[in-house]
């Protein structure tokens, strides 16, 4: 049964630059809402969309208290622009974000209590930094522009974590090139969306939404980012955005932006050489509007996977055949919001929260353990145009 949802209006944060970091801590405006299988306490980080030119309505960042599936907030880092996505080091020590729209990465050390302090703050030597993610030996982060800001290339930073947590300056910038597709608005040149470890942690997957391509790379112990030869050819005009790999390194899963598709891949952890061998599409046969395809995630189990559809607004939940890897359509569920931008599991896995960028609000869902499907919780927190949230354990 759809959700029926009246996201209450939050305050705007008009932000004309990155400017000081504002860190305050904050219970009011908190929502409640419940999770059963949530038994534990874990601190939920939510990233958003802040500036007019993307006609956002967050404040920063937000962190929240879970406990027993309630969300209660419990820090405000205002005055930062578009931190639209989060990722912890490997160590959870320290959390780090992309500024979105501008050039800049931002460090944060982490207290006992869960909140958040202010290290520093890195060029990241591109416009518009997307996703980044901290390498297996959590001495460096990796990061997707995309794209410079000079020439329109985009490319890929490498900046080292220093042992406070802080960024130094970055030790490796990769342009990215290639015959791009033939979407004349979305792919004007290379679009590098996602920087996606392999289950093992030896090689690092980058979707390329103007190209049409996966491209694989390997960081080496200095900084220094190898391509590997013969990235996966999507097909043209897909706008490959995000990637999932299963986690006996067998298979990868990708979610094609522009034409609302999933690709199978084969995968050799060995050579990291990805073979396409299933496509199908993201949405329900019975929608026939515009949609984007955004968020991909695999259970720890390898038996589910689930796709975000902006447009259609719904969660895709799809079996997976243990021996070939397939996709088999379990059924789709209403988002409870506008533009399910992005979506993560619990850290149990019981539960899956979507965050709802136009809904401005953060919608639950119970996962059956058994057969993968999705039951409509409702919205547990809200808060303006949610695009990313991690958890702390």
């Amino acid at each position: 049964m759809p959700l029926a949802l009246d996201p209450q209006a939050t305050r705007r944060a008009v932000i004309a630059g990155l400017g000081g970091t504002v860190i305050t801590s904050a219970t009011t405006g908190a929502q409640e809402g419940k999770i059963a299988s949530m038994s534990q306490s874990v601190l939920a980080y939510v990233g958003c969309r802040t500036t007019r030119e993307r006609n956002a309505r967050g404040d920063g960042i937000v962190v929240y208290r879970l406990e027993d599936g309630n969300w209660k907030q419990v820090q405000l880092i205002g005055d930062l622009l578009n931190p639209s996505y989060l990722t912890f080091d490997r160590e959870k020590r320290f959390l780090y974000t992309v500024h979105g729209d501008a050039s800049e990465i931002s460090a944060f050390g982490i207290h006992a209590d869960g909140t958040l302090h202010f290290l520093n703050r890195q060029s990241c030597h591109g416009k518009n930094p997307v996703h980044l993610a901290a390498d297996p030996s959590n001495r460096f982060i990796v990061v997707a522009n995309h794209l410079t800001v000079e020439n329109y290339v985009s490319n890929i930073a490498v900046l080292p974590r220093q042992p406070d947590g802080s960024l130094g300056a970055i030790s490796d910038l990769v342009p990215l090139s290639g015959k791009i597709g033939p979407h004349r608005v979305e792919q004007p040149f290379a679009k590098p969306h996602q920087v996606g470890y392999d289950p093992r942690g030896r090689f690092i997957a980058v979707p390329d939404k103007g190209c049409d391509l996966v491209r694989l790379f390997e960081l080496g112990t200095e900084g220094k980012l190898k391509a590997l030869d013969g990235p996966a050819v999507a097909r043209p005009g897909a706008g490959p955005r995000h990637i999932a790999f299963r986690p006996d390194s067998r298979f990868a899963y990708v979610a094609n932006e522009l034409d609302s598709t999933i690709t199978g891949y084969r995968y050799n952890p060995e050579t990291g050489s990805l073979t396409a061998f299933q496509r199908l599409p993201s949405t329900p046969d019975n929608f026939t509007g515009y949609n984007t395809g955004s968020e991909v995630a695999v259970s720890e189990s390898g038996r589910f996977l689930y796709v975000s559809n902006r447009g259609d607004d719904s969660i895709g939940a799809f079996a997976i055949n243990q021996t070939d890897g397939r996709l088999s359509p379990l059924g789709w569920v209403p988002c409870g919001g506008r533009t399910p931008r992005f979506f993560s599991l619990s850290p149990d896995e019981h539960s899956l929260y979507v965050a709802n960028e136009d809904g401005d609000c953060i919608t639950a869902f119970v996962v059956n353990q058994q057969s993968g499907l999705l039951t409509p919780h409702g919205v547990v927190a809200r808060t303006g145009s949610p695009t990313c949230i991690v958890f702390s354990s």
